[in-house]
């Protein structure tokens, strides 16, 4: 009789390390571990780390032979080409066919989709977007990703690379983005480009900040500041919601979500980001959708929801063994 098998290994890839764990059909993570990305700038040596890495953990909780198939989850990926293509904050550059060069190596079923895609798909199977056919998740890091769904359906375009609002030109001849153009929106309104705007508006005031005591600020550091009634950071935050609420509602006027869904580390700043975004938001929608659409802050935990969004990706790739 033949048996199905019942788990599979979702990876999720960002600039700082890469995570990966054993998802049953439950959506229930078996085991997980992870190891710093930069430490293999080398995609060669990268690929036999995770490769091994990935062996290892299945044989520790039940074995290999029970492992279906393995979703992937990176920057600049396409699903279309299994490749990663000039990623702006990856160590490898180029076209990187990391799909063939992992299938190779473990010799069964392999996905690779784009980041922000994959967290869709994660709050599609298992967070806010459950039963919903219209949204947009926002992945809001140290990049600015997204992805939606019409009608049920993920829509990637073309080449895979469908929902690229981080890198549309908010300012002509604006902010340079890593990703080569100036003004995208990624360049005010992600990690960096928060940062950007606390050094620039300490530098056009003599305003009194905590911010200026900082050896090395971040995103997180100024959201504390906005709690403890720093003015100076409060208003980081307010002109970065104006920015980010700009972009959401062109995004927004064009595909017509019921919900829009905001993920990734930038996202926890809550209301000292919600608050501006929402106002800037509605000020700018086609105004037939104003008040219609939903701002919703993901329930799933930020360390589990992209390695299950890598997992959704890997039950939908055809089942495929070189063992069988």
């Amino acid at each position: 009789m033949a048996t199905i098998k019942k788990r599979v290994i979702g990876v999720d890839i960002s600039n700082e390390k890469t995570s990966y764990g054993i998802v049953d059909i439950r959506g229930n993570i078996i085991a997980r571990n992870s190891f710093p990305t930069w430490d293999y700038p080398d995609i060669n040596a990268f690929v036999q780390k995770l490769t091994s890495s990935l062996v290892s953990l299945a044989e520790a909780n039940g074995g290999y032979e029970t492992i279906r198939s393995i979703g992937i989850s990176c920057p600049s990926a396409s699903q279309m080409s299994g490749c990663i293509e000039h990623a702006a904050n990856l160590p490898w550059k180029g076209v990187v066919p990391l799909e063939a060069m992992l299938r190779d190596q473990l010799g069964i079923a392999v996905a690779l989709g784009n980041d922000a895609h994959n967290t869709a798909l994660g709050e599609k199977m298992y967070g806010l977007a459950h039963g919903m056919k219209n949204f947009i998740v926002i992945n809001l890091g140290v990049g600015l990703g997204s992805c939606f769904f019409s009608n049920g359906m993920e829509h990637q375009g073309a080449a895979g690379y469908a929902g690229e609002i981080g890198h549309t030109c908010l300012v002509d001849h604006g902010r340079p983005c890593p990703c080569g153009l100036q003004g995208c929106l990624e360049a005010y309104v992600a990690a960096a480009g928060i940062v950007q705007t606390a050094r620039e508006l300490m530098d056009e005031r003599d305003t009194p900040s905590l911010m200026r005591d900082s050896a090395e600020l971040t995103p997180r550091l100024i959201a504390g500041y906005c709690e403890q009634g720093d003015r100076l950071a409060i208003e980081v935050y307010q002109r970065t919601g104006y920015w980010l609420g700009l972009g959401l509602a062109t995004y927004a006027s064009i595909v017509n979500p019921e919900a829009i869904i905001l993920t990734g580390g930038i996202s926890h700043a809550g209301r000292w980001l919600y608050e501006s975004t929402a106002e800037s938001f509605e000020s700018h929608i086609f105004i037939n959708m104003r008040h219609k659409v939903k701002f919703l802050f993901s329930e799933l935990d930020d360390r589990e929801r992209d390695v299950l969004g890598a997992s959704a990706l890997a039950w939908e790739v055809p089942e495929y063994s070189l063992f069988k």
